[in-house]
């Protein structure tokens, strides 16, 4: 059980590591990669999703709406990335005068996985309501588009493991 637990803490710290690094003081990273609640995007993912959604021509309600979306987002879910951000700070502070405290930091991880747990099911809410702003034509383009990076991407990783 103490193996499991210490392998659980290791993972969850490298987690939170990640999250804090990423984080730059707006809130965290979602399930769609960069959406904040300041993000200037049409949608919600950040800045490869922001470009997909220039390439299907939004009329200015669908523009609105989204704009909408986002803002009601951001509003909504402030005092959750407010709430993480605070547990992050604490999580460092547990390790800070050359001393680690287990116990808190456990603790503190637990809370921010409930914490985030919470902002990934908003921000898939979020996610479907983008979603029905799309004309049927534009999501097919949206997921053509989407298939297309991936299919760049990955033979950018296959080329670099050359």
């Amino acid at each position: 059980i103490a193996a499991v637990s210490a392998i659980a803490l290791a993972a969850s710290i490298a987690v939170a590591q990640t999250v804090t690094n990423q984080d730059n003081g707006q809130g965290g990273r979602g399930a769609w990669h960069g959406h904040r609640g300041d993000h200037k995007g049409p949608g919600f993912g950040g800045m490869r999703e922001g470009r997909l959604f220039k390439q299907l021509n939004l009329t200015d309600d669908q523009k609105a709406k989204m704009k909408q979306i986002r803002e009601s987002f951001a509003q909504t879910n402030k005092p959750l990335r407010d709430q993480l951000r605070a547990k992050r700070q604490e999580l460092r502070q547990a390790s800070e005068g050359g001393t680690f405290n287990e116990a808190l930091a456990t603790q503190k991880l637990t809370e921010m996985a409930s914490l985030e747990a919470k902002l990934m099911g908003e921000q898939f809410k979020q996610h479907q309501e983008v979603l029905s702003v799309l004309t049927p034509e534009q999501k097919a383009q949206l997921e053509q588009s989407k298939a297309q990076f991936k299919a760049r991407r990955g033979g950018m990783r296959n080329h670099d493991e050359q």
